[in-house]
């Protein structure tokens, strides 16, 4: 054989190898965020980002306040306010505005939004995919905050919050390295087991992230990489396992003590859902296979349509805005069982049935029923709901209180 013809066969048998192996960390990346930072100053900058300390998925949420009321109709005397125009999917509708709104909350995936805009103090303007616009104002530590990208050719650079211009979101390239993996774990509880992306303490989501406490030889910083296992073991202190085989008793910070902001995990079944530490027993750790689905795999806002049966058998059809302010299949519902808060995408709910004993039995698209409390999206404090639209049919009511609800199935 000559050398060519040996190099050739080589060169085809290599070639031939790279086409049957995945490509290097290709879909591993695609769940970080990554975007283009816009300053005041006109300067760009591309890469992963971080959103403050905390989101750095696009399954991670951003929080804020609305400040601009979504929809009503014909309202019950304790939300009857001057009417003013606001336009939701392009219809212009008539709504509420009084301070008692502005407490309403902005709950958004990070998959879900275009771009975000902020403007003078801490309001701002955020684009859903599909175009549409909210006004916002704060009320969480997303809006402010300091947005790190991790641009090509510069590095890391830091950006702070009154020198961003835009952030306008975009899909993950394959052939992006992030400086970190994501972390999974399997959360065991009192209300049963969580399996799904870890978020520690509502911050720690990377392999480089630091777990801090005491130990018996001083303060510690542990990156959540060495980590395999946290369990509580009082108010106080935790057992952490390392990945080596040592063990450490932790203390004396919110990362390992009943301070903890909670135990964040992105469970497949349900959404988003955070443990309090009076639920938590014991998490085992891993690095991620993956980083979740990237920005392309959440799909424009959808309106909410649903048939609504009421206590006395009417049934009625059409778009509605639920609790008078959640209208778009991305947006939130809340609610906790046995001390787990869940925060479930209306597009993963299939019906949602009024206990009328301040909680709501939720069924999911798979069809697991949670009955959930502690909230007004299915408690007492439910505004209730609103049509919407012109195409809505003859004797279909503008409003309905939530007292008159008896289910609500999801179209």
């Amino acid at each position: 054989m000559s050398v060519r013809t040996y190099l050739l066969s080589a060169g085809l048998a290599l070639a031939a190898a790279l086409s049957l192996a995945p490509p290097a960390r290709a879909a591993e990346n695609q769940g970080f965020l990554h975007g283009t930072v816009e300053t005041i100053q006109g300067n760009r900058y591309t890469g992963i980002l971080r959103w403050g300390r905390e989101e750095a998925f696009w399954d991670d949420l951003f929080n804020a306040t609305k400040a601009d009321e979504p929809a009503t109709g014909r309202l019950p005397k304790g939300y009857k306010r001057p009417s003013r125009k606001v336009e939701v999917f392009g219809l212009e509708i008539s709504g509420p505005w009084e301070s008692a709104w502005s407490r309403r909350q902005f709950v958004a995936r990070f998959g879900d939004i275009e771009e975000i805009r902020p403007r003078r103090g801490d309001r701002l303007e955020i684009v859903m995919k599909g175009g549409e616009t909210h006004s916002l104002g704060g009320g969480s530590n997303d809006v402010g905050a300091t947005v790190t990208v991790w641009d090509a050719s510069l590095g890391q650079v830091k950006v702070e919050w009154n020198r961003i211009k835009s952030v306008r979101f975009s899909a993950t390239p394959a052939g992006v390295q992030p400086p970190a993996e994501r972390l999974r774990a399997t959360v065991r509880t009192s209300a049963g087991e969580f399996h799904g992306f870890l978020q520690w303490d509502s911050e720690e989501s990377w392999t480089t992230d630091k777990l801090d406490g005491d130990t018996d030889d001083g303060k510690m910083s542990i990156e959540m990489g060495k980590i395999r296992a946290i369990e509580k073991r009082s108010r106080r202190s935790s057992r952490v396992e390392l990945v080596d085989g040592r063990v450490l008793v932790m203390s004396g910070s919110n990362d390992v003590d009943s301070s903890i902001r909670g135990v964040v995990v992105e469970d497949d079944r349900f959404g988003r859902v955070e443990i309090p530490w009076s639920a938590f027993e014991r998490a085992e750790i891993s690095v991620a296979p993956d980083s979740g689905k990237g920005y392309d795999a959440y799909g424009p806002a959808r309106p909410l349509s649903a048939r609504v049966t009421t206590v006395d058998g009417k049934s009625y059809s059409g778009r509605i805005a639920y609790d008078l302010d959640e209208v778009a299949s991305w947006e939130m519902l809340n609610g906790t069982l046995d001390d787990v808060e869940y925060s479930i995408p209306f597009e993963r709910i299939r019906g949602i049935r009024n206990t009328r004993r301040s909680r709501a039995e939720v069924e999911l698209v798979g069809g697991r029923k949670l009955m959930l409390e502690g909230s007004t999206d299915v408690g007492d404090g439910n505004a209730g709901i609103a049509f919407l639209g012109p195409e809505r049919r003859e004797g279909t009511p503008d409003y309905l209180p939530w007292e008159d609800v008896a289910e609500i199935r999801f179209e």
